[in-house]
């Protein structure tokens, strides 16, 4: 739709300042995708727990031959993380400036769970928030031109 869109936009000949998905993509530094369950991993993994050290050390000894969330599945059976935490999907965007911008997709039912379905989502979501900040930025910056 997007696509769609922009087209028009060019097919009427409209050329003032605008933002466009293309600033948008320009404008992001860096991406981050993880899901819910990640942090009580991380919490769990970065604890200062003597009883927890030597598992601790295992699951880091693994991880230079496994991605951390596969790492840290199973880390803690006296505190299950909630099924419902490893659907929801979370992306921060950097942008240039520094400033984050988050986006989330939360997935219903586990039997419908796609990662990278998930990720795209989140991004989606994460990118509809860049809009209007960087609407007002070029906005702030046009009035102060024309002063």
């Amino acid at each position: 739709m997007k696509n769609e869109i922009e087209q028009e936009i060019q097919d009427k000949g409209l050329t003032a300042p605008r933002v466009t998905l293309e600033d948008i993509e320009a404008n992001i530094a860096a991406e981050c995708f993880f899901v819910a369950a990640d942090a009580p991993r991380f919490e769990w993994l970065t604890r200062d727990d003597q009883t927890a050290s030597d598992a601790q050390r295992s699951v880091l000894g693994s991880m230079a031959t496994r991605s951390y969330s596969g790492a840290c599945i199973d880390i803690d059976a006296n505190n299950p993380i909630p099924d419902a935490l490893k659907l929801l999907t979370f992306c921060v965007l950097v942008l240039r400036n520094g400033f984050t911008v988050t986006g989330e997709s939360a997935c219903v039912s586990p039997e419908n769970f796609n990662a990278e379905l998930g990720r795209k989502i989140a991004r989606q979501n994460a990118i509809a928030k860049v809009w209007p900040l960087m609407a007002y930025a070029l906005r702030e910056s046009l009035c102060t031109a024309n002063v």
